[in-house]
């Protein structure tokens, strides 16, 4: 088991173990103290603590990046991409803003993704804070949901890339890739969905456009913006179809669970 794989287990294990619900209502604790942290820096007394000590460095630089990697290896890429094209093809920059449309798409990738957490909580987490399971079968029952969403979603000619790319012979069965192939096949696979997606979303309000510049052009105003005639007629279309619902009803449909 390399390096790289025991850190990505130990980042989703950590993350789902902080965002897990309650079973049972907090008993009333007791005042305690406030705890001291102190941290000291000596010379270290044997190679052990050198290593140990790379340990900890390589482990906090992957740490601080942990939200970037868990956010690329779940829906969250495809929708906030779509959320973009969407609001692009309106033609509006600013609304929704930038933290509204992350803020959507966090809270549709969480969601989405209930299912994986719930099966990492139970088959993972919860079994390992009984003690019920060791350390390293929890850290295979967090990682397996999470491979399974992303094989879900998958496609076949961006993880053929990627395995090509990587000079690992060709697997035999889904459990024979490796989980640091499939993460860069399953960004690449989240990128063309949303950029398909997107193109869909833009063919209506491209049609709204050419329509307008028609009829501007037949009337002889020339230097009147399209844009600017287009734009009411554009949001119109889009409320009175029901844009977002149909916009956020596609996205969450399109993934495999």
């Amino acid at each position: 088991m390399t390096y790289a794989r025991k850190i990505l287990p130990l980042i989703l294990f950590f993350i789902i173990s902080a965002a897990a619900p309650a079973l049972a209502a907090t008993p009333e604790l007791p005042d305690l103290p406030l705890p001291a942290l102190s941290v000291a820096v000596g010379a270290a007394e044997g190679p052990q603590d050198v290593v140990l000590t790379l340990q900890i460095i390589a482990l906090l630089t992957v740490l601080s990046v942990a939200p970037a990697i868990l956010l690329l290896m779940t829906s969250f890429t495809r929708i906030l991409i779509v959320l973009g094209f969407t609001r692009s093809a309106i033609g509006v920059q600013q609304s929704p803003p930038n933290q509204v449309m992350a803020s959507l798409a966090l809270f549709l990738t969480i969601f989405t993704m209930t299912p994986v957490w719930r099966d990492i909580y139970e088959n993972a987490l919860g079994p390992y804070v009984m003690e019920e399971i060791t350390a390293a079968e929890a850290f295979d029952g967090t990682i397996n949901p999470v491979r399974r969403f992303m094989l879900g979603q998958v496609r076949e000619r961006e993880l053929s890339l990627m395995i090509r790319m990587s000079g690992d012979p060709q697997p035999a069965n889904e459990d024979e890739v490796r989980t640091m192939t499939l993460i860069p096949a399953f960004i690449l696979s989240e990128l063309k969905s949303a950029f398909q997606m997107g193109v869909v979303i833009y063919i209506p309000f491209i049609m709204v456009d050419m329509i307008v510049a028609s009829i501007l052009m037949s009337m002889g105003m020339m230097m009147l913006p399209p844009m600017m005639i287009s734009l009411p007629f554009k949001i119109l279309l889009f409320v009175m179809a029901d844009g977002w619902n149909l916009v956020i009803a596609s996205l969450v449909t399109s993934f495999n669970m």
